[in-house]
Parts: structure tokens; sequence; C-alpha cells
């Protein structure tokens, strides 16, 4: 007679987070391609993407907390899913007023997400693969204080967006190759 054995919490968690990271490094990819054509101006399509980029990241908080449930509370994945949310509404009432007003929500929305995702990262160290989600969450942090500072530059643009999620989804693949291990371990 054989038996199997359920994967440990750790193993589950880490086999989970690598899927997302895969999805999450193509999301970014996929949409800073689309949004590099559009960067000079705030057209009807750029103002979705603007909007979709932190309800995508409210999705991928939901996954996380539903994978991570097992090894930690979820309660800073849910500070992110809330912060993301307003980020997003604040994103589409900010664009009503222009690229700076935009650049300023887009910075106060790194800064905060970074700082959760830096928070969430570090007690998951010993999963692995997350010293890629710390870096990230550190450059996301003065990433969106360049954004801010950006606004009031003239003829400010958001190809700053652009370069805030190619990092981004590159960091997440990084993490997702490095969780390979992780997701394998019993």
């Amino acid at each position: 007679m054989t038996t199997i054995a359920a994967p440990s919490g750790t193993t589950g968690t880490a086999s989970a987070l690598r899927q997302l990271y895969f999805v999450r490094f193509a999301f970014a990819i996929v949409w800073a391609l689309v949004m590099f054509t559009m960067a000079k101006e705030l057209t009807p399509v750029a103002i979705v993407l603007l909007v979709l980029y932190p309800l995508f990241d409210v999705g991928a908080a939901v996954v996380d907390a539903n994978a991570s449930r097992t090894t930690r509370s979820p309660v800073l994945l849910y500070v992110n899913m809330a912060v993301s949310f307003v980020a997003a509404v604040g994103v589409g009432v900010a664009s009503a007023s222009g690229i700076p007003a935009v650049l300023r929500v887009w910075g106060a929305w790194a800064i905060v997400s970074g700082l959760v995702q830096l928070i969430v990262a570090v007690p998951r160290r010993k999963m692995g693969g997350q010293w890629p989600m710390i870096l990230s969450g550190g450059i996301s942090v003065l990433a969106g204080a360049s954004f801010v500072a950006s606004a009031g530059a003239d003829k400010p643009t958001l190809t700053s967006a652009i370069g805030y999620a190619i990092p981004g989804g590159v960091f997440f693949l990084i993490s997702a190759l490095r969780l390979g291990r992780a997701a394998k371990e019993d």
C-alpha cells in the first residue's frame, strides 16, 4: 500500500505563489508594452490601463491571501487590496486633472504598496524566492517618491510608470524561478 503525503503549508504556498508570480510577470510586461504606445498623453485607453494595473494588484493580493492562509495571517495582504483599490479609484479621478495628478496618486500607491510588499516578503524569506520581492518592495518605495517628484516637472509623461512595471515584472519572474525549488520540496 502506498501513501501520498499532503504537501506542507509552505510547499503549497510556494507553489501557488510561483504560479501567481509568473502571471504577474506576464501581465506587467504586456501592460508595459501596450502602455508604451501612449505614455505622452492621457487617452481613454491609457486611463483604463492605469486603473487596471492597481486593480490587477488587488486580484493578485486576493490569490496571495488565499494561498498564504496556512502559513501566515493575510492581514497585510488585505491592506494591500484596500490600498490598491483606492489607488485605482484615485487614478481614475486624478486622470481628469492630468498627468501630474495621476503621477502623484501612482507614486503614493507605489510607496504604500512597496512598503506592504517589503513587510510581507521579509518573514517569507525562509520559503525561498523572496529576496527579489524584498528588493522590489524597496525599489517601489523609491520609485513612488520619484513619481511624486516627477509630477512637478515640465511636461511630465507616464513613461516612468512603464519603467515601474518592467522591473517589477522581472522581479516577479526571478522570484517565481527561485520558488521552483521550494514548491518541489516536501
